[in-house]
């Protein structure tokens, strides 16, 4: 899984370097296994942000995108999409991807993460719940969040010593962390989303594999 992820992440020719970022020699292991760029970091960061500003800040860049490692079907053209986006918004602070939800099941589903977007594209509010709500039926899009993240390297140091704050902790997610202080977040409409689920249980490792056997069969 972290080999299709970081051969995925290589693919969209937008980095001059992807480094798979752990504390657990298995992972470090497997990565040195394929030839990955690994690096050992703390053990005692509290989330991913954390984790990946430790090795950014020894990295002379000025963006860093936060990949996680159980997106194997994840389509590199999403990630040229993200990087162009937020290199285009002069002053966002992090930049994000979103797609539109076409399924009622989703749209009732408190584990797909919604957001709404400003005129200008920013991320106005990422929810649990339906937003907008449709006390209208005006047409209005409504997207869902996908969990890949853009920062300037400046802000991304600076954010993972952000304090936790109230509408972050109730709704469990932490970008919000961003939003309540007053930071700012482009979120870019991807066409390209990612081509399978990602990877939570061993019944989503199956889901993967039926996938890329399609594919590998389709090929021949």
């Amino acid at each position: 899984m972290l080999e299709h992820v970081y051969r995925r992440a290589v693919a969209s020719n937008i980095f001059f370097r992807v480094v798979v970022a752990t504390d657990d020699e298995r992972i470090y292991d497997a990565a040195e296994k394929f030839g990955g760029d690994v690096v050992m970091t703390r053990a005692d960061h509290p989330d991913g942000s954390s984790r990946v500003a430790e090795v950014a800040s020894s990295i002379d860049t000025d963006y860093v995108i936060n990949i996680q490692g159980d997106e194997p079907m994840l389509d590199p053209r999403m990630l040229k999409e993200l990087a162009e986006g937020f290199i285009a918004d002069k002053e966002a602070d992090s930049a994000t991807v979103c797609v539109p939800i076409s399924s009622e099941e989703d749209l009732a589903n408190p584990d797909i993460v919604k957001v709404v977007r400003a005129q200008n594209g920013r991320a106005l509010y990422f929810s649990r719940s339906l937003i907008p709500y449709p006390r209208k039926k005006t047409g209005c899009t409504v997207y869902e969040h996908l969990g890949i993240y853009a920062f300037t390297k400046d802000f991304l140091l600076k954010f993972v010593i952000l304090p936790p704050t109230p509408l972050m902790e109730t709704e469990c997610l932490e970008q919000l962390r961003i939003l309540e202080h007053g930071y700012t977040m482009a979120v870019i409409p991807t066409k390209y989303p990612s081509e399978g689920p990602n990877v939570n249980t061993p019944e989503d490792i199956e889901k993967i594999r039926r996938i890329l056997e399609k594919e590998k069969t389709g090929r021949r």
